[in-house]
């Protein structure tokens, strides 16, 4: 688990800070592999112009290239069928939904995939729980769910979403969804019979008092 990532008949994760593998060393130690001696291996990163990157892309889905060293370019809109293992450094970098985005890159053709998530936290580190979830299932609803669990639900009323903090202070999202549902069906209710909150004027209050400019207009956009 780190962040740039190598693959081998297929690609890699990305992260360019800190002590992370850049892709270029990566070329360099993968080239001085004995084992590796005649297989044609390139790199891929977003520093690359456009036309090389396609170029590159081109070959490798040819088979003209064996194994890709790439940063996270390579998660979206890419489709190699004959890629089937992907190997990703420091993935304790990535979140939930990311490695779930980069392993979808393989095993898109008839034979399987296989992703290697590495890493070099503890046993016993949060981060190993994150990638214990990755590791157990390939259900994407699932892996959302884990991920609601371990990140908490951020600003519900407007568009932050980071770290652990949750503006929920008495409920959580998972284990009080039905609660929740039902506050929403009163809620609806109430505002059915009362659009104005005349009749609930503590509760009008209340709402002005959670609610600044941002909060507003997230709201109305959905």
């Amino acid at each position: 688990l780190t962040g740039k990532g190598l693959g081998s008949q297929a690609a890699a994760g990305e992260s360019a800070r800190g002590s992370l593998a850049s892709v270029e060393s990566t070329l360099e130690e993968l080239e001085d592999v004995p084992a590796l001696a005649g297989v044609h291996i390139k790199g891929l990163h977003g520093r690359m112009d456009t036309a090389e990157k396609n170029r590159v892309m081109t070959e490798f889905s040819a088979g003209r290239i064996n194994l890709l060293v790439s940063t996270t370019v390579i998660e979206v809109g890419v489709n190699v069928p004959n890629a089937t293992l992907m190997i990703i450094m420091d993935a304790d970098r990535f979140g939930i939904s990311g490695l779930h985005q980069l392993r979808g890159r393989i095993g898109r053709g008839s034979l399987p995939g296989t992703c290697l998530l590495v890493t070099k936290q503890p046993a016993d580190g949060v981060s190993r729980e994150r990638l214990a979830a990755v590791a157990a299932t390939t259900d994407g609803f699932e892996l959302s769910r884990v991920d609601l669990e371990q990140r908490r639900e951020g600003d519900i009323l407007g568009a932050a979403q980071s770290g652990k903090k949750s503006t929920l202070k008495l409920l959580r999202a998972l284990t009080d969804a039905k609660l929740i549902e039902r506050a929403r069906q009163d809620a609806f209710g109430i505002i059915e019979a009362d659009p104005t909150l005349a009749k609930h004027p503590d509760l009008a209050r209340t709402i002005d008092r959670a609610l600044d400019a941002d909060r507003e207009a997230f709201l109305g956009r959905g």
